[in-house]
């Protein structure tokens, strides 16, 4: 399965499995190399991002907000290959979207507040909107909270 069909599949599916399904292609292509720790973070960043209202209306806008997230940034060929790292996105998303479900003061936070990662090895530069202190690094990423700044 490549990307292009993983995100026509999202737009037939009815809600909230679309936005499962986006979630989980997300913490695959951006983080399937990652722990299970920063596979979570880089869910509840998706998901900090829809709850400030700012991104998107669902997962699957935020998601696919131009140049925002790994599904804008990689060719629409780009094939789904690892099926077990795809089944353990696929577990982590769930679980962080059940997770994130509960009343905030409940939730288990891995990135408190973080609402941008990056990976240094993948950028040319550092954003502007990086320069302030990280709220964590997990693996080879690095968290931010910068909604504020924006």
């Amino acid at each position: 399965m490549n990307l292009a069909t993983l995100l026509w599949l999202s737009q037939l599916l009815p809600q909230p499995y679309a936005d499962q399904a986006c979630l989980a292609t997300t913490v695959y292509l951006e983080a399937r190399n990652q722990s299970e720790l920063g596979q979570r973070a880089v869910a509840e960043v998706a998901l900090r991002r829809l709850d400030s209202g700012r991104w998107g209306e669902n997962l699957c806008a935020v998601v696919t907000a131009p140049k925002q997230f790994a599904p804008t940034l990689l060719p629409a060929d780009y094939g789904i290959k690892n099926l077990k790292a795809w089944n353990r996105a696929v577990a982590v998303a769930l679980r962080v979207e059940h997770d994130w479900n509960r009343p905030a003061p409940q939730r288990r936070l891995v990135v408190p507040g973080a609402d941008h990662f990056l990976v240094q090895s993948h950028v040319k530069s550092i954003p502007d909107w990086a320069q302030g202190v990280p709220v964590a690094t997990i693996g080879d990423h690095t968290f931010y909270s910068v909604a504020i700044r924006l």
